[in-house]
């Protein structure tokens, strides 16, 4: 009986110490890299990502994604850096105050196409306007240009018979760091 005891292995599985510190530096090299490819993209992008787009860009689980998303803003929100959510996109942007720094430095933006500069050009210019109004000057595409407007949080849009009036939300004012100006209704007399 002893000699088959004794061919009896133990097959309980034990993992060393080292082996234990090897997979976790596998992990947070994963979690790293992770993070790593997040921040790449926001960085890089120069706009506003959707989830989509990121999980699409980072081959990241939507959970690990907003988990990454959600230390990110926590990271970012003192500093030079900031990431922006705005409707569920992301955004790397540079803190308020030197907002004057890029504006000498760029030379257009990126974020926009210049056919969606000048329909935001005539919004800002002729607000409130009729969406059908825009549609005369600009043509079909501005319809995508104000959805994009809207999903964004530039614009407000409140319908009006057949049509939408559109106007600049407060969004917009805080997003090109710019100040809204004076009605003659607002203005004291």
């Amino acid at each position: 009986m002893e000699e088959s005891e004794t061919k009896e292995i133990d097959h309980t599985l034990v993992i060393t110490e080292s082996t234990a510190e090897e997979l976790d530096n596998v992990f947070e090299d994963n979690e790293r890299n992770s993070i790593e490819k997040v921040e790449a993209a926001l960085f890089i992008a120069g706009r506003f990502l959707n989830l989509q787009e990121l999980i699409m860009l980072t081959d990241l689980n939507p959970i690990m994604l907003k988990e990454i998303l959600h230390r990110l803003e926590k990271k970012y929100s003192e500093g030079v850096l900031r990431l922006i959510n705005r409707n569920n996109s992301w955004k790397m942007d540079v803190a308020e105050k030197y907002n004057y720094l890029i504006n000498k430095l760029a030379t257009g933006n990126a974020e926009f196409t210049k056919a969606e500069q000048e329909t935001l050009a005539i919004i800002a210019y002729k607000q409130p306007i009729k969406q059908s109004v825009i549609i005369k000057i600009r043509g079909n595409k501005s319809y995508d240009h104000i959805k994009k407007f809207r999903e964004l949080g530039l614009v407000i849009a409140k319908q009006t018979g057949h049509t939408m009036n559109i106007s600049l939300s407060e969004e917009f004012y805080e997003y090109f760091n710019v100040h809204k100006k004076e009605n003659k209704e607002d203005k004291p007399e």
